[in-house]
This record gives C-alpha cells, sequence and structure tokens, in this order.
C-alpha cells in the first residue's frame, strides 16, 4: 500500500507501506478506541460492584446497630423491672414486720399465749415434690416468684389470724360498732364517688375505689368504725395513710392526710380523731380519701356512709 503526500511548495513524496506497517497501523486505529472502550467499562463494572458492595455492608452495620440498640433497651427494661420488684418484695417485708408486731401486741394485750396465734414464724408449708411445668411467658425469675409466693402466704395468714385477734378483743358494744357508719369528716363535702370518673391528672378514664370528701388543711378526720390500726405512715398514691381492721373482713382506709393521730396496734373506737385532714400523696387538694375492703374486695363506701351512727 502506498501513500502519497501532495505538497504547493515541493515535489510529492511517496510512503509505501508493507503488510506488517498496515497491520500496525490497523491495529492502532481500530485496537485502541476498542481498547479504551473496554478500560472504560471495566472501571464502571468496578465501581458498580464497589458501590453494591458498599450498600450491602453499610445496610448490615445499620440492622446490626439496630439490633444492639433494641437489645440495650430490653435489657435496660428488664433491669427496671426487676428493680421495682425488688421495691415491691422490700415493701412487703416491711408489711410483714408490722402485721407481726401487731399481732404480738394484740396477743399480748388480750393475754393469750403462743400456740394458735404466733406471730414468730413462717407459715407451714408442704406438698408433694412435682416435676416443674413449663413457665409461662413473663413468669418471675425463679428465686423471686419462690419469695413473692413465701410473702402471699404469710401475709394471709397473718391477716386471718388478726382477724380472730379483732374479734377477741371488742366486747358486744364493740363489736355493734365495727361496722362502719357515717361519715369519715365532721366537715367537708362529697368532692368524688366511687367507680369510674376522669383521672385529675392524666385526663383520661380511671377506677376510682373510693369517696373524697374535700374540706379545709387541717380537719379533724374520725374512724367510722372500732377497729385495730394495722397501718398508719406512708403508701405510694396514698400519701399519708391510716387503715384500720374492723373484724368480719372488714378494712376502712383514709389516705391523704397532713398528720396521723394513732399508730399501728391502738385500738380506736367509732368516732375517734385519727388524723387531720391534708393534700398529701397523689392529691390536687386538701381531703380524705375513703375506703372500704371487704374480704379484701374494695366496696362502694357510699351505703356504709347513709348508715346512721348508732
Amino acid at each position: 500500500m502506498k501513500l502519497i503526500f501532495v505538497q504547493k511548495t515541493a515535489a510529492s513524496r511517496t510512503l509505501e507501506l508493507g503488510r506488517w506497517s498496515w497491520a500496525a497501523l490497523s491495529v492502532i486505529c481500530i485496537g485502541l478506541p476498542l481498547g479504551l472502550m473496554a478500560m472504560g467499562y471495566e472501571l464502571g463494572q468496578r465501581q458498580g460492584t464497589s458501590s453494591a458492595h458498599e450498600a450491602r455492608l453499610s445496610d448490615a452495620e445499620m440492622t446490626a446497630s439496630r439490633r444492639a440498640s433494641e437489645l440495650a433497651q430490653l435489657s435496660a427494661d428488664a433491669r427496671r423491672k426487676l428493680e421495682a420488684m425488688t421495691r415491691r418484695l422490700a415493701e412487703l417485708q416491711v408489711r410483714i414486720t408490722r402485721l407481726d408486731a401487731l399481732g404480738t401486741h394484740l396477743t399480748a394485750l388480750a393475754g393469750l399465749d403462743g400456740g394458735e396465734f404466733n406471730f414468730t414464724v413462717e407459715p407451714a408449708l408442704g406438698g408433694p415434690l412435682l416435676p416443674v411445668q413449663a413457665e409461662p411467658q413473663g413468669a418471675l425469675p425463679g428465686p423471686l416468684e419462690g419469695s413473692f409466693d413465701l410473702m402471699s402466704a404469710t401475709l394471709s395468714d397473718r391477716e386471718v389470724q388478726l382477724e380472730i385477734l379483732a374479734g377477741l378483743l371488742f366486747d358486744a358494744e364493740a363489736q355493734t360498732e365495727a361496722i362502719p357508719a357515717g361519715r369519715p369528716v365532721l366537715a367537708g363535702w362529697l368532692s368524688s364517688r366511687y367507680g369510674s370518673r376522669t383521672d385529675p391528672f392524666t385526663g383520661k378514664r380511671a377506677w376510682h375505689q373510693g369517696i373524697d370528701f374535700a374540706g379545709s388543711e387541717g380537719d379533724e378526720i374520725i374512724a367510722v368504725a372500732s377497729g385495730v390500726v394495722s397501718w398508719s405512715g406512708e403508701r405510694t398514691g396514698y400519701g399519708t395513710l391510716v387503715e384500720i381492721s374492723h373484724g368480719d373482713g372488714l378494712v376502712t382506709r383514709y389516705g391523704h392526710n397532713r398528720e396521723n393521730h394513732v399508730e399501728v396496734g391502738d385500738l380506736v373506737r367509732q368516732g375517734d380523731v385519727i388524723a387531720l385532714m391534708g393534700n398529701s400523696g397523689r392529691s390536687t387538694g386538701p381531703h380524705v380519701h375513703f375506703e372500704i375492703f371487704k374480704h379484701g374486695r374494695a366496696v362502694d363506701p357510699s351505703s356504709y356512709v347513709r348508715r346512721t351512727l348508732r
């Protein structure tokens, strides 16, 4: 193959290309663009693969981070629940200690010896050893569950003994006065009834298992029936609380007091001043939150309030 270069000011020049020169020129003219295209494609593929790999790694890292955060939250929730149950267990132990002291005091006051009324030993338990059943979801850890079971059994045992003691301590007149009757205040007005109501703190519907009598700070609160003081002090939600056991499964509670005038173990008669009205605990103003329990269940105090004092 011959290439002729024509020039205006000089003679033409001829360049003859052999077979190998032509092949080399073809490779340069055709192969170079193809090579550049191939290199560009390869680089694009590598970049795409790298981006996809990085995206997969990013997704995996985000998933792992999210799971780690969820596990940390679950661990924190479990720790808080365990702490709450531990505090509850401590509160139950304090209540049992109070009941034991009350029972021992009443036993001595009634001139009874030990034997049937013994508040210094744990209740007798027993039964055949059976295989452990599958625990339901949310069951308490073994040690805690055993502790709560023992606390529950001890409380039931003490309550039965105290009910019997309360009945033995009152004469016929006191037995008549042991039935709740009348209002727990000498002055004041009914501000909230028993049953469903709008909660004053949350604004949502909630159950109110007592009735409220509002009045002035320091107004006298009286016992609506004769009985034995089974609680005098602070309790969550109630503030400063007085609880009186009247026998026959009846218990009255007087909450949100400014101060109490009775102690655990005191014998009170119907009409005795037991506390002064206050605003302690979960309260929006001076009042007494009055509850009546019968055999462990809250009942509407209204029917007892309407009864005539004897």
